[in-house]
């Protein structure tokens, strides 16, 4: 039997459509995983756990906020282990007022489903051997009048960054595809397809 926190995610991952094979491929992936594994929600499964994230929008459509990760010392968008919560959009929020350095009214989902999907590999670290994150990413919005503080136990640093720059802060495949659903997304057409 699943239980309810898994039952809800399996039924986003459902709702989920992509019209990028590679995207749709990770969510099988990620849907299969959930429903396999009981503590998918924990750190425990070592080889595998559930991340959440946020692809966070100025009001305008036209910066995302971008942090350069402590630990892995890259621009990414923020995003941490789900550490036992099944709801993967409050673990997308937690993380980007925790990264951010603010306030959690500072913050709000754009929809309630899935931006996009990622399985990608983690490195080894002196605290973790190397495993994957099935990501789970959701699309926020906060206003960039507001300057986050950054918060140094979890960010080098926090910067706005225009979308026609983000390519040169980080090239990764999948930060490509979510530039493409934010244009899909600013010209008026469904995200997700």
């Amino acid at each position: 039997m699943i239980d309810p926190g898994r039952a809800g995610l399996l039924d986003l991952l459902d709702a989920h459509r992509s019209r990028f094979p590679e995207e749709a491929a990770m969510t099988t992936r990620a849907r299969r995983f959930v429903a396999e594994i009981p503590d998918c929600f924990d750190r425990a499964p070592l080889r595998a756990h559930l991340s959440g994230s946020a692809w966070v929008l100025n009001p305008a459509r036209d910066h995302v906020l971008l942090v350069l990760h402590r630990k892995l010392d890259l621009w990414l968008q923020p995003g941490g282990h789900a550490d036992g919560d099944p709801d993967l959009l409050r673990v997308a929020l937690r993380e980007t007022w925790e990264e951010a350095g603010m306030p959690e009214d500072s913050v709000r989902p754009l929809s309630h489903a899935i931006f996009d999907v990622d399985v990608h590999a983690i490195p080894d670290t002196p605290a973790e051997p190397h495993h994957d994150h099935y990501d789970i990413r959701f699309l926020l919005e906060m206003d960039d009048r507001m300057t986050p503080p950054g918060n140094p136990d979890e960010a080098h640093a926090v910067a706005w960054v225009p979308l026609r720059a983000v390519r040169r802060f980080n090239t990764m495949r999948s930060v490509h595809r979510m530039l493409r659903k934010t244009d899909a997304l600013r010209r008026g057409r469904r995200v997700a397809a």
